[in-house]
């Protein structure tokens, strides 16, 4: 079972759209990872969760925030199927990557849609710079709250002790007490 705080499982892809290669989430390891699971034949993940999507790939550095999509079918088999999907993703100019999650075994859910627990479609997943899930939700979420929940996520380094020439400029004029200009 997935959840907040708990480590992200690896997902399992059948094939990616919008890109030249696989990605892991071992790859994407020391960036904020946005998972937006959808269904191109869901009416909200159509007026909402892609758009959004879309809007955060465009709007965020690459380097600190990967966006994917992840295309979970549960429904609608015959419909929507990859030929189906390369249309939908050209029609609505999609342009961040896009993997097909792996069909289940003798149910319903696909594989990635069921290690993540997840309810339905559009549902959300950010996944912090070493792996952790920090949001795993269902259904609309709001443009500001994500938009403030991904600038904290990308402004917070790497557990490791990762630090940046800037970081080490502003630290070291504070104590446990203030922060100081040198």
């Amino acid at each position: 079972m997935s959840n907040n705080g708990s480590i992200a499982p690896e997902w399992s892809v059948d094939q990616w759209l919008n890109t030249q290669g696989p990605y892991s989430l071992a790859s994407m390891r020391g960036k904020v990872v946005m998972l937006h699971a959808f269904q191109m034949l869901c009416p909200g993940c159509v007026s909402h969760a892609l758009p959004q999507a879309q809007r955060a790939w465009d709007m965020f550095s690459h380097d600190d925030l990967m966006v994917v999509g992840l295309h979970t079918v549960f429904e609608h088999h015959d419909a929507m199927t990859p030929t189906a999907l390369k249309a939908f993703i050209h029609e609505y100019r999609l342009s961040f990557p896009i993997a097909i999650d792996t069909p289940g075994n003798n149910d319903y859910q696909p594989i990635t849609m069921r290690d993540y627990t997840m309810r339905g479609t559009p549902s959300l997943v950010l996944i912090d710079r070493d792996g952790i899930i920090r949001r795993h939700g269902f259904g609309r979420i709001d443009d500001l709250m994500l938009g403030a929940e991904l600038a904290t996520l990308i402004a917070t380094r790497k557990s490791s002790g990762e630090s940046t020439e800037d970081d080490k400029q502003v630290a070291s004029g504070c104590t446990d007490e203030v922060c100081a200009l040198d």
